[in-house]
């Protein structure tokens, strides 16, 4: 893969409006449950990121037998749902990193209820034979399922529950992660027409059908991050506007704005559906601790943020960061102490003791992003501090913000 260097604007103020990539979050579920309602409506500011395109392909394709989600892993799980409801045969595969991805506690799950999985290698991973499924039940089906591990494996029983002929009573067990995924599915589930009952943790959806809608895809909360992270690490004034999103969101990756005010980003949000993002002074915070069981992909941007700013920190609820595309904990350890910070890490937190220096120049490290798109756009913004950097990895940031390099462009950063 080509390698990327970049390089800190000129100017100290940073002014400039940002037209955000769609939520890919929001998208793969909307396209799901189109998909369910067998007719799409109109679809505003879809996501363009490789996870929601190849969702469009495997669902253009579905009567394909063999599907490859390649590494997107909602995409997976949703497809895994979604096929398990259709009577035709279908092998879904994907990367190398995708097959040492779990995928037990769903597929589990779903045969459980009468679906017809088999591991096509190893137990609890994919690839999957997905066969015609036996949902024979005289009453409501009861699951009970580990809320601990991933959302995703919640959301996508959540999403085919009405599908199923006598629906679907859901138990979560467990502490649940990443408990604001589980409720912008239920939310879009009534966009669309579904009625769900929920009694704390226990869900009962009625067999239904979903309504064909019209809908504009708010912008991606989590691309967001990476502009806020820009201000926190700027030394001069910043003015961002970043278009299309809202206050109140669906996205719990929304908490950003909330989190970066103790680091002196201040956020307005116009009704037009702009947020603006200014800091005139740096922070003076001298220690940070942050729980991010519910938003754990902003833990990268501010574990750099933070190391970056010198700023003594405990990362926790990290728990999630290990199944992702890559070790997330352990990558941002190995790539922060590159940098000169000093980390210290469990299998669910990140601690930071030291922050990173300065580098040498003529010698700069290559941050490895270890096919993670995540890892290179919380990096990026180190270069403010840093002045240069390099990466081993350009496309990686197609993953889910394929235009990343383009608007650091805008905001004057040097890419090459």
């Amino acid at each position: 893969m080509p390698g990327i260097k970049i390089s800190a604007p000129s100017k100290s103020n940073l002014t400039a409006t940002i037209k955000l990539n769609g939520s890919k979050s929001i998208s793969n579920r909307v396209l799901v449950m189109q998909a369910l309602a067998g007719k799409a409506g109109e679809l505003k500011n879809l996501s363009n990121a490789n996870d929601t395109t190849t969702l469009l392909r495997l669902l253009s394709n579905e009567s394909d037998q063999i599907l490859d989600a390649g590494d997107a892993g909602t995409t997976y799980r949703f497809m895994t749902a979604y096929l398990a409801t259709s009577p035709q045969r279908n092998f879904l595969t994907g990367s190398a990193r995708m097959l040492e991805r779990p995928i037990g506690i769903l597929v589990e799950a779903l045969n459980e209820i009468g679906a017809n999985i088999r591991y096509a290698g190893k137990e609890g991973y994919p690839p999957l034979q997905i066969g015609s499924p036996n949902f024979d039940f005289h009453d409501t089906p009861v699951l009970k399922i580990d809320a601990s591990i991933s959302s995703q494996y919640i959301s996508a029983l959540l999403i085919i529950a009405p599908s199923l002929p006598k629906g679907l009573r859901l138990l979560l067990e467990g502490e649940s992660v990443s408990m604001p995924y589980i409720n912008m599915t239920l939310s879009l589930m009534n966009y669309f027409g579904i009625e769900a009952m929920q009694n704390g943790t226990n869900y009962h959806i009625e067999p239904q059908e979903y309504q064909t809608k019209d809908i504009e895809i708010e912008s991606d909360w989590s691309a967001a991050s990476y502009f806020y992270a820009i201000a926190a690490l700027s030394k001069g004034e910043v003015n961002l506007q970043l278009k299309t999103l809202y206050k109140p969101s669906v996205q719990g990756d929304a908490v950003i704005a909330d989190i970066m005010h103790k680091l002196g980003v201040e956020t307005v949000y116009k009704p037009d559906g702009t947020v603006h993002i200014s800091k005139k002074t740096p922070t003076k915070l001298k220690d940070f601790e942050y729980d991010f069981t519910n938003c754990p992909d902003l833990a990268q941007t501010l574990a750099v943020v933070l190391a970056g700013l010198g700023i003594r920190a405990k990362l926790s609820g990290l728990q999630t960061l290990q199944i992702k595309e890559t070790r997330r904990i352990t990558a941002l350890k190995t790539e922060l102490e590159k940098l000169g910070a000093k980390i210290e890490i469990t299998d669910d937190s990140l601690e930071i003791l030291e922050g990173i220096k300065a580098i040498d120049k003529n010698n700069l490290p290559v941050i490895e992003t270890y096919k993670d798109h995540r890892m290179a756009m919380a990096f990026a913004p180190l270069v403010l501090k840093l002045g240069t950097l390099k990466f081993d990895n350009k496309l990686v940031v197609n993953k889910s913000y394929p235009a990343f390099w383009a608007d650091l462009k805008i905001l004057g950063f040097g890419v090459k």
